[in-house]
């Protein structure tokens, strides 16, 4: 599996140890950058990742800001992309199972490292349902085309 990896400044200590954690995995990893705590704008690095991901240079995304909620919307602006910002393990599972997410944003601010690894991992781990699943899928898309 490749990984698209990317964080603004509030984000990068924390991306750099998921870089370490997805590699220790045996995952290839892009790393998209920042890599310093110098101020950035977090939607070019959300873009990068997320067009990594659309393009299929990636099968899926990890994006880290302050509170993962600005990277989630400036990726969910990307079509095909489904993008959330997580804090928990149970609701990684969900978004995987039923929503067949492909970009997971985390806050740094918010989530402790052992927390955030563990939610990456649901992430990684948890396939799509697919079945009735699908068909909701399908429709989030239908409406990026209006």
């Amino acid at each position: 599996m490749h990984i698209a990896l990317g964080a603004d400044h509030a984000g990068v200590e924390l991306k750099d140890a998921l870089k370490a954690h997805l590699e220790s995995r045996g995952l290839t990893v892009s790393d998209m950058g920042t890599h310093s705590s110098a101020s950035v704008d977090y939607p070019d690095f959300a873009r990068q990742v997320a067009d990594a991901v659309r393009e299929g240079r990636a099968d899926r995304g990890v994006l880290v800001c302050g509170s993962g909620i600005g990277m989630a919307i400036a990726a969910n602006k990307v079509a095909g992309i489904r993008a959330a910002a997580i804090g928990d393990v149970t609701s990684a599972q969900l978004a995987r199972e039923h929503n067949n997410l492909n970009v997971l944003a985390l806050g740094a601010r918010l989530t402790p490292p052992e927390t955030a690894r563990a939610v990456l991992d649901a992430f990684l781990d948890t396939p799509f349902a697919g079945g009735r699943h699908e068909q909701r899928v399908a429709k989030i898309h239908a409406g990026e085309a209006s």
